[in-house]
């Protein structure tokens, strides 16, 4: 069971729920130490104080402001776990929001918060089923590590998850990133929505959603370990300079068709139209029979009366 790394509660109205917080992810990432190239001796980093020019032990360290370059100002973990902020120990529910009006990339590390005690199971389901059926989601505030922060409670599963979230002034304007204006055609549009259509899934499981770089790697080791040759490494697929946006739409389309095993017939899906070439377009029309709509309708006229 993972270790809890805060403990507190969440505050909601009057209603309070003793919870603990555990990471909400495990990191399967293969690590590297650094090492002497010579020897492969272990290269540490160790702490060293600049007045007494020693190294200092990890009981000996302890945080500290830098006011001015002749003063320091000691901040104890006491200091921090008593801020005179009612967010010091209790996650503040502020407001109930719709999960669409949450702009994604102010959303951060997510965190299960599980119910402390059998006290808290109550408020601990009240919450979450109340968050269930209203489908919304609540935005609190809550202080963690020196400062406070912005978070977002949802409900994962049976579970309620607190996402950590970006301050609205910490968000950069990407205006100086965009683009400058284009026109796109109708065709371009729609022919982009069909390659979307084609690489639309219900899930994110299956073999190619996994980690290959931490499985490549272990590869490496392995092979290193048991001093055989290294994998061969494949070659990538080289992307062309994109000079025709439809072409390269219209091959991504049959590309994804062909990767799901779908023929034109069986998908059913409309082509862009194209248009034919003029000495192709006047040969056609002198090739139709002409129409007699015409000839119909002015036989059957009747002439007016006086």
């Amino acid at each position: 069971m993972p270790r809890s790394i805060w403990s507190g509660a969440i505050s909601f109205g009057l209603v309070t729920v003793p919870i603990q917080v555990q990471s909400a992810r495990e990191d399967h990432s293969i690590r590297f130490h650094q090492y002497h190239l010579e020897d492969l001796g272990r290269i540490r980093t160790r702490k060293v104080c600049e007045l007494e020019d020693r190294e200092v032990s990890q009981a000996e360290i302890g945080k500290g402001y830098e006011y001015s370059k002749t003063q320091v100002i000691p901040i104890t973990d006491d200091d921090l776990s008593n801020l005179p902020l009612p967010t010091a120990k209790a996650i503040e529910i502020d407001a109930f929001v719709p999960w669409e009006s949450i702009d994604p990339i102010r959303i951060g590390e997510g965190y299960y918060l599980a119910p402390d005690g059998q006290v808290a199971a109550k408020p601990y389901t009240l919450l979450r089923q109340a968050l269930q059926r209203s489908s919304k989601v609540a935005v609190a505030k809550y202080a963690w590590s020196g400062r406070e922060r912005l978070g977002l409670l949802r409900v994962h599963g049976e579970a309620i998850v607190l996402h950590a979230m970006h301050w609205t002034d910490e968000i950069r304007d990407p205006g100086e990133l965009l683009p400058p204006p284009v026109e796109l055609s109708e065709d371009e549009i729609q022919s982009a929505l069909a390659l979307m259509e084609r690489m639309t899934r219900d899930d994110l499981e299956g073999p190619e959603f996994h980690d290959a770089y931490t499985e490549a790697i272990a590869k490496i080791i392995e092979a290193k370990r048991e001093d055989r040759e290294l994998p061969d490494v494949p070659e990538p697929e080289q992307p062309g300079k994109v000079l025709d946006l439809m072409a390269a739409l219209n091959e991504s389309v049959q590309r994804a068709k062909a990767s799901r095993g779908e023929d034109d017939q069986a998908s059913g899906a409309a082509k862009p139209r194209k248009k034919a070439p003029a000495g192709k377009a006047k040969a056609a029309a002198k090739k139709q029979p002409a129409r007699k709509t015409a000839a119909k309708k002015t036989a059957s006229r009747r002439p007016r009366s006086a």
